[in-house]
């Protein structure tokens, strides 16, 4: 699944079903007070992508710890490890992966089919629009406004850690290659600087399988000149 889309530093896990329908004895109490309001469903989805990322922390070595949501929803990873969560109906997943390995990760997972109306003027540029009506000439069985909504989640997924400021949709330019199954995401505001060089791009991949549409992108520790 979305593992698939990673390096081998990035280490993923995923469920397809809830693990649990009450989080009672499963959350650190910390998590517990975060969804002591939420609806079953909030509940149930919180408290499985927190399981998927324990799962994956374990791997890397890590006791389990909790893990909170920060401002803007993103969670706050222990120290010495980058991480990132998606939850949509039928799919939660997470992946993490030390901090020397890479400076940011961000997945997106979405169901395949076609955004609510009025979405996709919100989160597309003109040559965005443009771009879909090509792609879904050459392959109509893709959706491909969902696909790039998810690409743009996963920007903003990997550019707020860096930066701890908002990115709007239209602040991006998101292209997608076809037949490689990447996509790039030119930045059009100033992108964060890392090790005295400005980032003006990310660079990600994108699968559509098991009624999913999903990308990711995995910045290394050392991006290339």
């Amino acid at each position: 699944m979305i593992g698939d889309l990673l390096p081998s530093w990035a280490v993923a896990e995923y469920a397809r079903t809830d693990a649990t329908d009450d989080a009672t004895g499963v959350l650190f109490p910390e998590e517990e007070d975060c969804v002591a309001r939420a609806v079953p469903k909030r509940r149930r989805e919180f408290t499985t992508v927190r399981l998927c990322a324990r799962a994956a922390l374990r791997r890397l070595g890590h006791p389990p710890a909790p893990l909170l949501p920060g401002r803007r929803g993103a969670p706050c990873w222990p120290d010495g490890v980058i991480g990132s969560m998606t939850h949509c109906d039928g799919y939660r997943a997470a992946v993490v992966a030390r901090a020397g390995d890479g400076l940011s990760l961000g997945i997106d997972a979405e169901p395949d089919g076609p955004l609510p109306d009025g979405v996709l003027d919100v989160v597309a540029l003109p040559a965005e629009q443009d771009q879909l009506a090509l792609l879904g000439a050459r392959r109509p069985t893709v959706h491909w406004e969902r696909l790039l909504f998810s690409a743009k989640e996963s920007v903003f997924k990997t550019w707020y850690p860096l930066t701890g400021r908002e990115l709007d949709f239209h602040e991006a330019q998101v292209t997608v290659d076809l037949e490689s199954g990447t996509f790039s995401a030119r930045l059009l505001v100033p992108g964060p600087v890392i090790g005295g060089r400005r980032l003006s791009s990310f660079t990600g991949r994108w699968a559509v399988d098991g009624g999913l549409v999903m990308t990711a992108i995995a910045l290394p520790a050392a991006t290339p000149d």
